[in-house]
């Protein structure tokens, strides 16, 4: 789900916290080290990201809020901020090349440059909490 998150709107803040949660707690951003991401450069989107990108000459960037039930992944164009909201059990998060990321949900994608050691830490860290908090699988209980 795209939202364009530039004004506080009850109904636009219900939807995020019924897809991925509340944000954490202080005591639990600090059991986790940090719950954002750097700044990372976007290498390539899908069309509708792609569509409001264009419309501004700034440099694409965006970065990653943890939840607890999934991710925000936001980014600004034309002075308005857009998240791009992914639950844990539709993030698909894949290492194509050696320094890129690429970020899926449904028919959204995110690529993004990690040339810094800390994107590979923070990449990591997400699918770690993805994977110690997702529900009980069958396979698990046989």
């Amino acid at each position: 789900m795209l939202l364009n998150i530039s004004y506080n709107q009850p109904k636009i803040r219900q939807k995020i916290k019924d897809e991925v949660g509340n944000p954490f707690t202080l005591l639990e951003r600090f059991k986790l080290k940090g719950i954002g991401s750097p700044k990372l450069h976007i290498t390539s989107v899908s069309i509708d990201i792609h569509n409001l990108l264009v419309l501004d000459q700034n440099t694409n960037v965006c970065n990653i809020e943890m939840r607890p039930n999934g991710i925000l992944v936001m980014f600004r164009a034309l002075l308005e901020t857009y998240a791009l909201v992914i639950p844990y059990y539709k993030l698909n998060l894949y290492k194509g090349k050696s320094q890129e990321y690429s970020i899926y949900k449904d028919h959204y994608f995110i690529k993004v440059k990690a040339d810094d050691p800390s994107i590979h830490k923070f990449m990591m860290k997400i699918l770690d909490y993805k994977i110690g908090n997702a529900p009980t699988q069958v396979e698990d209980l046989l």
